[in-house]
């Protein structure tokens, strides 16, 4: 397994990240309830099994259910061989409107410490907004007390999840946000705007929805007619990817490592076949110049958009 460097934070991570949501609650085609997940024992086991293959940066969240536990438990006693990256709880209230300056703090601290329960830890290598929009990313005590909280050892860096291009320039430029987790694939490249902006800044990038929920594997296959042309473009991929020996997945994944401004892809695991095939991909030579240039993106990429997907009923 590769490392590279997390931006100017310090921290060196596995070029795989591996994403703890399906591990830690129903996530995903097919995951309906807690029957169709992998049961503790299982998971503990593909956690200590990553960590052997050399993946030492794990992604969860306070919103993942029972995720942080399950890590906290599982690298108990390896502490040291992982860098553990969470996100605090959501910061809007019901009616989407952020609390008041101290309730604010309350909840992050609050959040903070929970997920530092969970994981079994004194600290966080990366702790991250979850879902950060423009006003969240500027609210001055946000700011201040993910800044404080890095102060006090809490954690070593400080971040955000974001969503669109404009959210991430702004966490680049901030000043104050040293990681940038963003979503970027085969189909959906609109965030290529902003690598050479981070890298100047030396803000680290991990990149997730590299597989786009599995269709970018063979599951991206007898789509719905409303993305025929989806299924159309990604069928485009499989072939250029087979003319050049390797399958769909290991090209969506080298792809988005094929940038150097890329620290990490995330990749949500849930079964050791999934790990298995994922370490496969890494560890390889760059892609080729033929492979990078065929990787067009949709057209329309504002249409890419699982969430609405799943809203209109178009992935079931």
């Amino acid at each position: 397994m590769k490392t590279r460097l997390l931006g100017n934070t310090g921290i060196t991570v596995s070029e795989l990240a591996f994403g703890g949501v399906e591990i830690g609650m129903p996530y995903g085609p097919g995951v309906r309830s807690e029957t169709d997940m992998l049961q503790e024992k299982e998971a503990l086991s593909l956690l200590r099994t990553a960590l052997d293959a050399g993946v030492t940066f794990y992604d969860t969240a306070r919103m993942y259910g029972r995720s942080e536990y399950l890590m906290g438990k599982a690298f108990r006693n390896r502490r040291q061989d992982v860098q553990l990256c969470s996100k605090c709880r959501h910061l809007r209230d019901a009616s989407g409107t952020l609390p008041a300056s101290a309730a604010l703090e309350s909840r992050i601290r609050s959040s903070v410490a929970e997920s530092l329960s969970a994981l079994g830890t004194d600290y966080l290598d990366v702790l991250l907004l979850h879902q950060a929009d423009e006003e969240i990313l500027a609210h001055e005590t946000i700011c201040r007390v993910f800044q404080d909280l890095q102060k006090e050892g809490l954690a070593r860096a400080i971040g955000a999840s974001t969503y669109s291009p404009a959210e991430s320039e702004w966490a680049i430029r901030s000043g104050i946000w040293q990681v940038v987790q963003l979503p970027y694939n085969l189909l959906d490249q609109r965030q290529d705007a902003v690598f050479g902006l981070a890298s100047e800044k030396g803000v680290g990038l991990v990149v997730r929805s590299v597989l786009l929920r599995g269709l970018l594997t063979e599951r991206g296959k007898d789509l719905q007619a409303p993305l025929a042309a989806i299924e159309s473009h990604i069928r485009g991929y499989a072939t250029l990817a087979e003319a050049n020996g390797i399958s769909l997945p290991e090209y969506a994944m080298r792809f988005a490592l094929a940038r150097p401004e890329v620290s990490s892809v995330l990749l949500g695991i849930d079964r050791q076949e999934y790990l298995k095939q994922a370490l496969q991909c890494l560890g390889k030579e760059p892609l080729s110049n033929s492979l990078i240039a065929g990787g067009i993106p949709f057209p329309d990429p504002e249409f890419v958009d699982i969430p609405h997907w799943d809203r209109m009923g178009w992935l079931t």
